[in-house]
């Protein structure tokens, strides 16, 4: 193993921070996690954090760098988080500069789904490739995109997210009032309530619990026609989101990440028949469309190939 090649990646989540070491694509060693929530204000967190790095450091020599994924609005050039949603206190802060400072290693951070497509991007499904999009489908939906092989953040830093665009001018409400945004479509929670009420309307009684990703997924596989009939829509709605980028971005590959994921070809196969009814010749010639390749492990992954290529230090 090349020591030069060895970085922490970390992923601040509102429920629990985990940090691991990592040499290209593998997760060498995970430190044991934190709840993230337990910890009264973002310093005593850096501080139980800086703990666990340092364990990494003396077990593995030539760690030359750190990177932080976490939700919320990021300045990457500036290493400042301005939001960490559902968490109070992490308001505005230096958390590079925090992190640099007790760990003693060059840090970046970045949005977790910006890290979780440079993931692929690096080390994943879409290596060697210039222009991707990522999507990533949870209780919302994020993305990120990759043109001319740069990460394309934006003027403030929130581009990519396909998750508020809309796929229906007069459909239902976003967060922020704007109509048909595609995450009200293809959330998790919003998948379950749509596969509900297909259920009722076909006079089956299903709890909402029946209608989570994993049940729907066990029925579809048992040739359940409503929830066949659910993934097929699932991919449609999925097929006009991802076309719209494909129409003002042309990429070379569509990568999906998140749980839905678990479906495989339920979602991927009429995923892309869709996709390739619906855009011309130039869009879909050697367009690839695949799952992520690192499930769980994206964000970590992710910030530390950010952290290394910010030290001009990656192959």
């Amino acid at each position: 193993m090349s020591a030069s090649k060895l970085a922490i990646g970390i992923e601040i989540g509102a429920t629990a921070t985990r940090t691991g070491l990592v040499h290209q694509k593998q997760v060498v060693e995970l430190a044991p996690p934190l709840a993230t929530k337990e910890f009264d204000e973002p310093a005593e967190l850096i501080e139980a954090l800086s703990r666990g790095v340092e364990a990494l450091k003396k077990k593995h020599t030539g760690v030359a760098a750190m990177g932080v994924g976490l939700p919320g609005m990021v300045d990457y050039d500036k290493g400042w988080l301005h939001n960490l949603p559902h968490v109070p206190g992490w308001d505005s802060i230096p958390l590079a500069r925090m992190l640099e400072e007790k760990t003693r290693l060059p840090t970046a951070i970045d949005n977790r789904v910006n890290c979780m497509a440079i993931a692929e991007w690096k080390r994943g499904a879409a290596k060697g490739l210039r222009d991707v999009v990522f999507v990533n489908l949870e209780s919302g939906v994020g993305g990120a995109i990759i043109a001319g092989n740069r990460m394309i953040r934006g003027s403030r830093f929130v581009a990519g997210e396909i998750g508020h665009s809309t796929i229906d001018w007069r459909g239902r409400k976003g967060a922020f009032g704007n109509r048909g945004a595609v995450e009200k479509y293809l959330g998790s929670a919003e998948i379950a309530a749509d596969a509900l009420e297909a259920y009722t309307a076909a006079k089956v009684e299903k709890s909402i619990e029946d209608c989570s990703i994993s049940a729907l997924i066990a029925a579809a596989k048992k040739d359940d026609p409503v929830a066949l009939a659910r993934w097929k829509e699932t991919a449609s709605i999925l097929a006009a989101a991802v076309s719209n980028c494909c129409w003002i971005l042309n990429p070379e590959a569509v990568i999906i990440g998140g749980g839905i994921t678990q479906a495989g070809e339920l979602l991927f196969q009429p995923l892309r028949e869709e996709l390739f009814e619906i855009l011309s010749y130039p869009f879909i010639d050697h367009l690839m469309v695949q799952p992520s390749s690192f499930g769980v492990d994206g964000v970590i992954i992710g910030a530390a190939a950010l952290a290394l290529e910010m030290e001009h230090l990656s192959s």
